[in-house]
């Protein structure tokens, strides 16, 4: 059964139909932005169900806030809302390296088609109008995240067939990154290595920041094979 509430139809879940696709959404963070409070109860309460975790702000400064602390793995976003708007904001994420390479959805009431095309041109991956099916929305999440992984894995792929450039040699690294560097050869991601060691996901970003820029290494993938290679850990 479906029920139209305000500009987003949910569908009522119940308790022996609590299906989750784990494979794929297992672990993912959405962080959820729009200034209706309604929306995003709503919101939340379906993506939740559906198995993601969801981190909500009310507008682009609050987000910013939130991305400071928190890195997510997509990002749903209204267009207009006060203090920053959602053109504002993704300019500012498209800027920042660090947060560059997030999915962007953008939700929002502005429908025509130049604004669909200046909110792609912005640098939305996928634009959706307000009244909204929650199923498209789960669909386009999916799709988005997939297609990030992709682009991650031919990344990969690359600095693997590339000629890399040599390590200088006596690199000095602190007894702090030896620690990071361990749990990056093992796999981890920085917010997974910053609970581990119970600091600051933005303290791992920088203690991991500082031994690329000491080796001379692209990213955290060169980083753990040169470990595992020369023995560093």
């Amino acid at each position: 059964m479906t029920c139209q509430t305000g500009q987003v139809k949910c569908k009522k879940h119940h308790g022996g139909n609590r299906m989750k696709e784990t494979t794929l959404r297992e672990n993912k963070r959405l962080l959820l932005i729009d200034d209706d409070p309604n929306l995003i109860l709503l919101v939340k309460d379906y993506l939740e169900f559906q198995g993601y975790q969801v981190v909500t702000a009310t507008n682009g400064l609050e987000a910013l806030l939130v991305l400071e602390d928190k890195t997510p793995d997509m990002i749903i976003c209204d267009i207009m809302m006060p203090e920053m708007d959602g053109y504002t904001l993704v300019e500012q994420i498209r800027q920042d390296p660090r947060t560059s390479w997030i999915p962007v959805l953008f939700l929002s009431a502005k429908g025509q088609t130049q604004d669909r095309v200046k909110g792609l041109n912005i640098g939305a991956d996928v634009y959706m109008v307000k009244p909204f099916e929650p199923e498209e929305l789960v669909a386009q999440v999916e799709s988005s995240l997939k297609q990030a992984k992709r682009l991650i894995y031919r990344s990969v792929i690359g600095a693997e067939t590339e000629s890399a450039n040599p390590v200088p040699r006596d690199i000095e690294l602190t007894r702090t990154e030896l620690k990071v560097l361990q749990l990056v050869a093992q796999g981890m991601a920085n917010r997974e290595i910053a609970k581990h060691l119970k600091v600051s996901q933005r303290t791992i970003e920088t203690h991991v920041s500082n031994m690329l820029s000491k080796t001379h290494l692209h990213n955290r993938t060169e980083l753990a094979r040169w470990a595992i290679d020369n023995r560093v850990v």
